[in-house]
C-alpha cells in the first residue's frame, strides 16, 4: 500500500541582498569612519535611506531567533579565513564566563570555564533578548573584532565598548570578553525602564523630539531628531551621536571634522551583512511544500524549497521522527521545472526526492527547510503516517548466570529466510553474532523460513549492573530493530573459588590439599598445581562436606588432595581452579615449602632410677617417612632400637613425615657413673648422625639422704630427708641413742628442695621428729630402712651434751 501525503505549497517572500567586507579598526564607543581602499569594504547600504530616528525597529532589534549558536560560528568563520602568526580571532575566541540569575533586564545565564565566543553571543542574545546579529555589528562597529586578522587582548578586553564613555576612562567591572557582550546587553535593555525599575532613562524616550549632536565637540552643533523606537534610542543612549551629511556621503570612509561614525557604522554593517534594518528576518526564510509516500518499511519525501536569499542554493532538508530531530537530512536539488517555472531566477533543482526506511507503526514526521543567509529555519509541516513494518522481528530475554549473562530470543527479516546480524551492546559497547540457533517453534509460526533464527548467546561480564540491548539487522527495506533492552545485575563471579589449604614436605614431594568448584557448574574441575613453572594435573572430585554453605547447591565433590614431585630444597607452590564457562582460571592460594633431605636428625634425653636408665627422644631421616634405626652405646657397648614410637608432637612438626618416629628404651646397668650416645642411622644420602650424648650416674638400691640434730632442754630435734631408689613411697627412719633405740619415724614430710632435685620422686621425702633424752652426753644415730634391693643406710651421727 503506498500512501501520499501532499502539503500546500508556500508563498514567495521578498529578498535582499547582502555584501560584507573585512575591517580593521580603532574605535571608542562614538566609532571612527574606515577608509575602504585600505580595508577592501564596498559600501553597498544605501546611507540616503537612514532614518536619525528610525535607525532599526523594535521587531529586528530584539528578534533573538534570527541566529543559531551554530549559524555565528559559521558566520564568523566566514568572515576571516585565518588569523595573522600569534594572534586569536573572533573565531576562535574563548573567554571564562560567569553565572548570573535572572533580572527585569536579562533572563539566566549558566557560566563556563571556557565558552567560544560565538557561545557566548547566542546565550547572552537569548537570556537577554537581543538580536545576536546586534550584538555582532556592535563587536565590529565598536573594535573590528569581526573581521579583524590581528586583534590585540586589548580589543577583547573591551570589545563592545561597554562602560567606555568619550569623555572618560573605561570602567574596569566591565572588562573582559564575556562582561562586555553581557554587560552591554543588559545595558540596550536597561534602557527601556522595563518594569521593577527606576525610571532613570527618560531622554531620547521613543515619540519625542531631541536634539541630537553631531560630534561629542559641542561646538559642531545638533539637529532635532524624533525618536520613533526604543531600539533606535537605545543605540542614542550607548552612542549619543548622529551622523551628519558629510558622514553619510564618505560610507564607510571619513566624513569632516564633525563627523561622528558609530550608528552610521551600525546602519551600514547591519544592512550589508543581515538586509534590512526594518524588515523581521522571518520574512527571508525558507518556502516550499512537500508529500510523504508511505510504503512497507519506507517513506519517501517529495516536493520542493527555496530561500530568497539565495536563489540557487540547493537547501538541506531534515527530518524529525516522532520528536527526534535531525532524524534524517537531504539535499533538495531534483529537477522541478515546474517550480523554475513558477519562481523565475531560482532554476529548476530545487525538487524534493528522498527515501527513508523505517519502522512499522504509527509515526509523526515533521520537514524543516535550513535557511541560509538571512531568515530562519522553516518548517514546512509535520504528518502523521502508518508504516507496515518490514524490519526484523523478534525479542530477547536474560538469565542471570556466575560471571554473566544467557542472552536467549528469536529474530527474523521477512526480506530474506537467511539468519540475522545480531548486535548486542553492553554498557554501550558493541559485538556482532548471528541468530541461527536452532528454534523450531519460531520457524512453526513463520513457515517457509526455516528453523535456524534463534539467539543464543553467553555474555562474560564483570560482577556489577549492566546494560544490555539487542538489534536485528535489518536487510532490505526497514530499519534496524531493537530486540529488547535488559539492566542485569552480576552479583557474582564466574571464576573458580576455592582454597589451598595446606602443602606438606614429604621425602622427594609435596602433598597438597584444599577444594576448589566452578560456579558455573555441578561437575567437578581440574587443579593446576605449580612449583615454579612445572604444573601438575589434580581433580578436585574428593567429598567435602565442609565447604561453605552457599555452594551447597553444587554437590561435595570438589575436593583435591594429591603429591606432586619436588627436589630438596624450598619451593613455592601455587595452585589455580580450571575454570568452566564464564570467567577464567583463578589462583586458589600459593604457599612455600622446604623438601628436605640428607642426614637423620632429632634428639635425646636420659633419666635414671635404680639399676637402669630409661632413653626417650626422636629422630627422623628426611629421605624416608619409614622408622629409622638407633645405635645406642652405653660405655662404648652397643645396642640396636628403632624410633618408631608414637610422638603426636613430631608429627605435628613434621607433619609429612607422621608421629611414629619417637624413642623409648630402658638399659639396665650397673650402680655408677655411665656415658650414653645415640646414632640415628642414615637411609639414602647423608650419613648416620650423632642424636646426643650425656654423662650420668645409676644409683645403688640403698636409701640415701641425710639429718642433723638440734637440742632444747632435753628435746631432741631431728630433720632431714631420705630417699629410697626402689620407690617413690616415703620410707622409715630409725633413730638410736647411745646405740639404743630412741625414735621410729618416717620420711613423709614434704621438702621442695628435694623434690626439685629428685624430681622423678616428687618432694614427700623430709624427717622431723623430736624426742626426750636423759642430761648427760650422747651419741645419737639415724639409719634409712632399705626397700628392695640394697641395705639400711646410716643417714647421719651426731654427738650432744643434754643438761
Amino acid at each position: 500500500m503506498i500512501t501520499v501525503i501532499a502539503i500546500t505549497l508556500a508563498s514567495l517572500g521578498s529578498s535582499a541582498s547582502a555584501v560584507a567586507g573585512d575591517v580593521h579598526r580603532t574605535a571608542s564607543t562614538s566609532s571612527v569612519a574606515l577608509d575602504p581602499s585600505a580595508t577592501g569594504l564596498v559600501a553597498t547600504a544605501d546611507l540616503t535611506k537612514f532614518q536619525a530616528g528610525n535607525i532599526i525597529s523594535d521587531a529586528v532589534f530584539f528578534d533573538k531567533t534570527t541566529m543559531s549558536e551554530a549559524q555565528i560560528q559559521t558566520f564568523l568563520q566566514g568572515k576571516v579565513g585565518s588569523c595573522q602568526a600569534g594572534y586569536t580571532c573572533l573565531k576562535d575566541w574563548y573567554d571564562t564566563s560567569r553565572t548570573t540569575t535572572a533580572d527585569a533586564m536579562c533572563g539566566a545565564y549558566s557560566g563556563g570555564v571556557r565558552e567560544r565566543a560565538s557561545t557566548i553571543i547566542h546565550k547572552v542574545a537569548q537570556a537577554c533578548g537581543i538580536n545576536p546579529q546586534v550584538i555582532l555589528v556592535m563587536l565590529q562597529k565598536e573594535q573590528g573584532l569581526v573581521t579583524h586578522t590581528w586583534p590585540s587582548d586589548w580589543r577583547y578586553t573591551i570589545a563592545m565598548g561597554q562602560g567606555c564613555p568619550d569623555t572618560a576612562a573605561c570602567d574596569t567591572r566591565y572588562y573582559g570578553f564575556f562582561n562586555q557582550v553581557y554587560g552591554a546587553a543588559w545595558q540596550l535593555k536597561r534602557y527601556a525602564n522595563p518594569p521593577g525599575t527606576s525610571q532613570y532613562f527618560t531622554w531620547y524616550a521613543p515619540g519625542k523630539t531631541w536634539n541630537v549632536r553631531w560630534h561629542p565637540n559641542a561646538g559642531c552643533g545638533s539637529s532635532p531628531v524624533t525618536i520613533v523606537n526604543q531600539a533606535t534610542a537605545d543605540l542614542y543612549y550607548y552612542t549619543p551621536y548622529q551622523p551628519n551629511a558629510a558622514a553619510l556621503r564618505a560610507g564607510y570612509g571619513e566624513g569632516d571634522s564633525c563627523s561622528s561614525y558609530g550608528n552610521r557604522n551600525f546602519y551600514q554593517y547591519f544592512t550589508d551583512w543581515f538586509g534590512s534594518t526594518q524588515t523581521a528576518s522571518a520574512e527571508r526564510s525558507p518556502f516550499g511544500g512537500y508529500n510523504l509516500v508511505v510504503e512497507r518499511g519506507q517513506v519517501t519525501v517529495q516536493g520542493w524549497a527555496l530561500d530568497p536569499d539565495q536563489p540557487s542554493a540547493q537547501l538541506t532538508v531534515t527530518l524529525a521522527m516522532d520528536g527526534q530531530a535531525d532524524w534524517a537530512r537531504f539535499t533538495a536539488n531534483s529537477s522541478r521545472p515546474d517550480v523554475g517555472a513558477a519562481y523565475p531566477g531560482y532554476g529548476d533543482h530545487h525538487g524534493m526526492e528522498s527515501t527513508h526506511q523505517i519502522s512499522g507503526g504509527d509515526h509523526t514526521v515533521c520537514v524543516t527547510v535550513r535557511n541560509v543567509g538571512l531568515g530562519s529555519d522553516k518548517q514546512l509541516g509535520c504528518s502523521p503516517i502508518s508504516v507496515e513494518s518490514a524490519s526484523p522481528q523478534g525479542g530477547t530475554s536474560a538469565e542471570m548466570l556466575a560471571g554473566g549473562v544467557r542472552l536467549t530470543g528469536w529474530t527474523l527479516d521477512l526480506d530474506t529466510t537467511s539468519p540475522l546480524a545480531v548486535h548486542v551492546y553492553v554498557d554501550g559497547v558493541a559485538s556482532a553474532y548471528t541468530a541461527d540457533a536452532f528454534r523450531p517453534d519460531v520457524g512453526r509460526v513463520y513457515p517457509g523460513y526455516g528453523d535456524n533464527h534463534g539467539i543464543d548467546i553467553s555474555l562474560p561480564l564483570a560482577v556489577g549492573k549492566h546494560a544490555i540491548c539487542t538489534y536485528g539487522i535489518n536487510v532490505a527495506r526497514g530499519v534496524n530493530n531493537l530486540l529488547g533492552c535488559h539492566d542485569v545485575d552480576v552479583t557474582a563471579s564466574g571464576d573458580p573459588v576455592g582454597a589451598l589449604e595446606s602443602v606438606i614436605a614429604q621425602p622427594g614431594g609435596i602433598q597438597v590439599k584444599g577444594w576448589a568448584l566452578d560456579p558455573n557448574t555441578h561437575a567437578s574441575i581440574g587443579v593446576h598445581v605449580y612449583r615454579g613453572s612445572a604444573a601438575t594435573a589434580l581433580d578436585a572430585s574428593a567429598a567435602r562436606q565442609d565447604l561453605p554453605a552457599k555452594y551447597a547447591d553444587l554437590g561435595t565433590a570438589h575436593g583435591f588432595d594429591g603429591r606432586i614431585g619436588a627436589p630438596a630444597g624450598k619451593s613455592q607452590v601455587c595452585a589455580y581452579g580450571l575454570n568452566t564457562g564464564f570467567g577464567s582460571n583463578s589462583l586458589l592460594g600459593c604457599r612455600t615449602v622446604t623438601v628436605m633431605s640428607g642426614s637423620p636428625f632429632g634428639g635425646i634425653d636420659v633419666t635414671t632410677q635404680s639399676g637402669s636408665v630409661r632413653l626417650r627422644g626422636w629422630t627422623i631421616d628426611p629421605d624416608t617417612v619409614d622408622a629409622i634405626p638407633v645405635h645406642v652405646y652405653i660405655d662404648g657397648k652397643p645396642q640396636a632400637i628403632t624410633a618408631e614410637a608414637q610422638r603426636g608432637d613430631v608429627g605435628a612438626v613434621y607433619p609429612g613425615y607422621g608421629p611414629l618416629h619417637g624413642i623409648d628404651a630402658t638399659f639396665d646397668l650397673s650402680a655408677g657413673r655411665h656415658t650414653l650416645c645415640a646414632y640415628g642411622i642414615n637411609t639414602a644420602a647423608g650419613s648416620n648422625a650423632l642424636l646426643g650424648c650425656a654423662d650420668f650416674v645409676v644409683p645403688s638400691g640403698s636409701p640415701f639422704g641425710g639429718t642433723d640434730v638440734t637440742v632444747s632442754g632435753r628435746d631432741v630435734r631431728l630433720r632431714g630427708w631420705s630417699i629410697d631408689p626402689d620407690t617413690a613411697a616415703p620410707i622409715p627412719v630409725h633413730v638410736y641413742v647411745d646405740g639404743i633405740g630412741a625414735a621410729l619415724t618416717t620420711a613423709g614430710v614434704t621438702r621442695k628442695d628435694v623434690g626439685a632435685a629428685y624430681p622423678a620422686y616428687g618432694s614427700n621425702h623430709g624427717i622431723d621428729t623430736t624426742f626426750v633424752v636423759e642430761p648427760g652426753n650422747h651419741q645419737i644415730c639415724s639409719y634409712a630402712i632399705n626397700t628392695g634391693p640394697g641395705a639400711n643406710t646410716l643417714l647421719a651421727c651426731q654427738s650432744v651434751t643434754i643438761r
